[in-house]
């Protein structure tokens, strides 16, 4: 996604692939307007995966990111970018890496537009950067929100992200509208409501098969997990996958399950 400059154009993360970021620079090379930066919101592959086609396309444009985005993308701690290229052939080889690193609340100047920034601890992602413009009060949230998608809960800090969900809107009180790191833009306020919700029903299906009276002693059964998924996908028909991982659903209950099994957490502190 992009925003419009008064100069020219601002980019949101880079798509999935090698084909979401050459459909991405076709779209752009198609507006007609310089190409001033692009921002990253995580480090997660679906976000980084076209970086590499924009960065050939645009060479002269800057790629910002968090120094824990980067720092993450470099290290790749949990492996996810060889999950993506196992489950995606067309994830790139090799990344490209952002080349301007954000100060904690920088502000930017880009084009004639100021952009606002928050960055955000461990949550959706372990780090998160979400941007602002305060003129049309439009809020670029990357995965910390989504709209009708089924989230990754693979990191296990749903309580965490509950937390970065009201720090979002105490944040930017005015934002208007949210655009997702996946789904449509919607209202604000409306979109953060509805991501709290779909957590803490998410938890309070897990928290039954990891209480001290489940059937397996706190370890999620197969009969347990299809349950859970079940329950979602008749309270949450159609909502696709936000990663390439197929067996997302499942994985997210056993990293749900962890997270809460382990650490007790009936309830977020």
């Amino acid at each position: 996604m992009w925003l419009f400059a008064p100069k020219g154009l601002i980019v949101v993360d880079s798509g999935r692939n090698v084909t979401g970021g050459q459909r991405a620079a076709a779209a752009l090379r198609n507006a007609g307007r310089p190409v001033l930066a692009i921002l990253i919101t995580h480090p997660h592959p679906d976000h980084i995966g076209g970086l590499g086609v924009l960065n050939k396309a645009f060479p002269r444009t800057p790629i910002y990111a968090s120094k824990a985005t980067t720092n993450w993308m470099r290290t790749n701690p949990l492996g996810f970018y060889q999950l993506a290229r196992r489950a995606d052939p067309d994830f790139p080889a090799r990344l490209t890496f952002p080349d301007h690193m954000l100060e904690a609340g920088e502000t930017l100047e880009l084009g004639g537009a100021r952009l606002e920034t928050a960055e955000f601890g461990p949550g959706e992602s372990a780090t998160a950067t979400a941007y602002y413009e305060p003129t049309t009060r439009a809020l670029f949230a990357g995965d910390i929100v989504s709209n009708h998608y089924t989230p990754a809960l693979l990191e296990g800090h749903t309580c965490g992200w509950l937390g970065n969900l009201d720090l979002l809107a105490k944040r930017f009180p005015h934002a208007r509208t949210i655009y997702p790191g996946h789904g449509g833009p919607a209202d604000a306020k409306a979109l953060i409501a509805r991501q709290r919700a779909y957590l803490e029903r998410v938890r309070e299906l897990v928290q039954p098969a990891v209480g001290k009276h489940s059937a397996d002693g706190g370890e999620i059964n197969s009969t347990e997990q299809a349950s859970i998924i079940a329950e979602l996908d008749q309270e949450y028909p159609g909502y696709p996958r936000v990663a390439s991982l197929p067996t997302l659903k499942q994985a997210n209950v056993r990293a749900l399950g962890r997270e809460m099994g382990v650490n007790g957490r009936a309830r977020c502190p």
